[in-house]
């Protein structure tokens, strides 16, 4: 039964990777962006994904997501709640470095087709919206995030979970107590 997992593991991993290279060739993706494509990182079978809005600049010059001040946040409040980075997924639906800095809607709505593949492979339990723009990727709904953080989505047989993004509790650290709020709220959502 072990190599059964293990093998179903290795199979998410590898798809992942094929989207990862679909990802690095994809024409469409890179207008106007720049840097590496930050396709995502963590557990191919994570029972939690967290979902931001773009990379950044270290991000683009690395590959690899939030790794930047506020992945650093981000890192930290999912250690807080009792993970291991290696335990979840994290990504963003723009996997590039948008020129203009914030994704417009329609690299948010072409990056929505790779991110959907993603969540197929992975088939997490709970998926963490970290801001609009995530909303947007995912859920196509704009969403008032101060209005609504903490509060629990279900669409298409999935469980989502918005909150703050952690640059936002960065410049407004007044909001740092919401974010962590919402992270325990998801950590009971996993029991």
């Amino acid at each position: 039964m072990g190599r059964g997992i293990f093998r179903l593991e290795m199979d998410k991993s590898k798809q992942l990777q094929k989207i990862a290279r679909e990802i690095e060739s994809c024409k469409i993706c890179h207008e106007r962006t720049s840097g590496k494509s930050v396709p995502g990182e963590g557990d191919p079978d994570a029972r939690v994904i967290f979902i931001g809005e773009a990379p950044g600049r270290e991000e683009a010059k690395t590959g690899r997501p939030f790794i930047g001040r506020s992945g650093q946040l981000l890192r930290r409040l999912i250690r807080e709640a009792g993970f291991s980075e290696a335990d979840v997924f994290i990504t963003s639906p723009v996997k590039y470095l948008p020129d203009r800095g914030t994704p417009d809607q329609v690299q948010i709505a072409h990056g929505r087709k790779h991110l959907h593949q993603q969540l197929a492979v992975i088939n997490p339990k709970i998926i963490v919206l970290l801001g609009r723009v995530a909303c947007l990727g995912v859920l196509e709904l704009s969403v008032p995030i101060l209005k609504d953080h903490g509060k629990i989505l279900a669409k298409d047989g999935r469980k989502y979970l918005v909150t703050l993004h952690p640059a936002a509790v960065i410049r407004f650290p007044k909001y740092l107590p919401l974010i962590q709020a919402d992270f325990r709220k998801f950590k009971s959502m996993l029991v």
